[in-house]
C-alpha cells in the first residue's frame, strides 16, 4: 500500500445529544439547537490537504492533536457532523511549483482520490452540484460536499480549459492563490515585481469560461487590480464570491477586502465569507477569541447588508483560529457569541448558510 493510503472501511457517526454537546462546549442549549436546525455552510475548508500530505484519515475521529488546533487537524468526517456543519466548499488546492501539465494530471488524481473518500462515507457525505442537490443531501441527513479548486492554474494545461472538468462537480474556482499565475497576480507578498499588475488576458478569458459553466468566481487571494478587472470581465447577471477573507475596515491587511470590494460582491448578489485565521482578524487591543470573527462579520454586515455575509473558516489551511474555534465542533460557540450580541435568529441563520444558498440558487438552481 502506498504511503498515505487510507485503510478505514467502516464509517459510523453517533451524534451527541443537544444537552451533552452544550455542556461539553460550555454554551447554552439554545445555541446548540439553533445551530442544529440551521443550514451551516463553510465556504472554504482545506481538509483534503492533510490526507494528501501525510495520510491523515478523515474517516477516523481525531482530537486537536499536539498543536492544539494550530495549522491543521481542525476537521474530520466525524467532527463535521457532530458540530452541525451541513455543507462545505471542499477545496482541492493547487501546488503552483509543478509544471502546468503536472498540475492538471495531479488535480485529476486528487479528484479521483477525493471521490473515493466520499464514497466510503456510506452516504453521509454527498456531492452537491446545485442548490437542489444540496437540499436533497440535507433532507437525507447528509453533509453536502461542494467541490472547489483553490488556484485556477490547476486548469492551465487542461485540454479544453474549464470544459475539461467532469460532471459539473466543481462549483467554485479561486482565481489565484498565494503565488502569481498565468491568470493574475496574488494579493500576497509573493506578488513581487508584479504587485501593481492584475488580471492577465488569459485571466479575463478564464473568468468568462467559469461564468459560462456556472462556476463561482472566487475573488479571495487576488490583488486589488485583479479584483476589479475580474469584476469587469464577469457576467453581471451572476453572483461573485469571496470565500475566506477578513475585512480591512476592521484590520487593514493584504489578505483582507476593503469596503468597496465587499460592496461590489454584495451588489452582484454574492457573499463574502469571513475567515477564522486570527492573523488576518486580530487588532491591537481587540478580542483574542471568536469575537474577532464577529467584529469582521459586523463590519461586513454594515457595508454589504445582511444578505451578503457568510463564513469561510479556511480550516486545515495552515491557519491558527481563535482558541475557542479550533475545530469543527466550534460552530455552536460562534452562534452563542452571536446570541450574546443580541443578533436575531434570522440574521444568524443568514450568516450560517441561508445567504450562500440564495447565491448558489442564482448560479445553479
Amino acid at each position: 500500500m502506498s504511503p498515505g493510503a487510507l485503510t478505514t472501511t467502516h464509517f459510523e457517526v453517533a451524534l451527541p445529544e443537544d444537552e451533552q454537546l452544550a455542556r461539553r462546549l460550555g454554551v447554552s442549549l439554545e445555541a446548540v439547537q439553533l445551530t442544529r436546525k440551521s443550514d451551516v455552510i463553510d465556504l472554504h475548508v482545506d481538509t483534503f490537504i492533510p490526507p494528501r500530505l501525510w495520510g491523515y484519515d478523515l474517516l477516523e475521529r481525531h482530537e486537536r492533536g499536539p498543536l492544539a488546533g494550530r495549522f491543521f487537524g481542525h476537521l474530520d468526517f466525524h467532527r463535521i457532523l457532530e458540530g452541525g456543519m451541513t455543507g462545505a466548499m471542499w477545496s482541492i488546492t493547487t501546488n503552483p511549483f509543478r509544471t502546468a501539465g503536472s498540475r492538471w494530471q495531479q488535480f485529476q488524481k486528487n479528484l479521483t482520490r477525493f471521490q473515493g473518500l466520499i464514497e466510503r462515507t456510506r452516504g453521509r457525505y454527498r456531492f452537491a452540484r446545485t442548490r437542489a442537490e444540496y437540499d436533497a443531501a440535507r433532507q437525507a441527513g447528509a453533509h453536502a460536499v461542494m467541490l472547489a479548486i483553490q488556484g485556477g492554474n490547476a486548469l492551465e494545461a487542461a485540454p479544453e480549459g474549464v470544459a475539461s472538468l467532469p460532471d459539473q462537480l466543481v462549483t467554485r474556482v479561486t482565481l489565484v492563490h498565494l503565488t502569481n499565475s498565468v491568470y493574475g497576480v496574488t494579493s500576497s507578498p509573493l506578488a513581487g515585481m508584479k504587485r501593481g499588475r492584475g488580471l492577465t488576458g488569459q485571466g479575463r478569458d478564464f473568468v468568462r469560461q467559469l461564468d459560462a459553466h456556472r462556476i463561482f468566481v472566487d475573488l479571495a487571494h487576488i490583488n486589488p487590480e485583479g479584483f476589479w478587472e475580474a469584476v469587469e470581465a464577469h457576467d453581471r447577471s451572476l453572483p461573485l464570491i469571496a470565500t475566506h477573507t477578513g475585512v480591512s475596515g476592521v484590520k487593514p491587511h493584504w489578505r483582507n477586502l476593503d469596503d468597496r470590494q465587499v460592496k461590489a460582491i454584495a451588489d452582484s448578489g454574492g457573499v463574502v465569507g469571513v475567515i477564522f485565521a486570527a492573523q488576518f482578524l486580530r487588532v491591537r487591543g481587540g478580542p483574542r477569541d471568536s469575537d474577532m470573527v464577529l467584529d469582521h462579520l459586523a463590519h461586513a454586515l454594515k457595508v454589504g447588508g445582511e444578505d451578503a455575509v457568510a463564513l469561510g473558516s479556511d480550516y486545515d489551511g495552515a491557519i491558527t483560529p481563535p482558541p475557542d474555534l479550533r475545530d469543527g465542533l466550534a460552530w455552536p460557540r460562534l452562534v452563542q457569541r452571536m446570541l450574546d450580541r443580541g443578533w436575531k435568529t434570522e440574521r444568524i441563520q443568514k450568516i450560517l448558510g441561508k445567504n450562500f444558498l440564495a447565491s448558489f440558487a442564482r448560479l445553479r438552481p
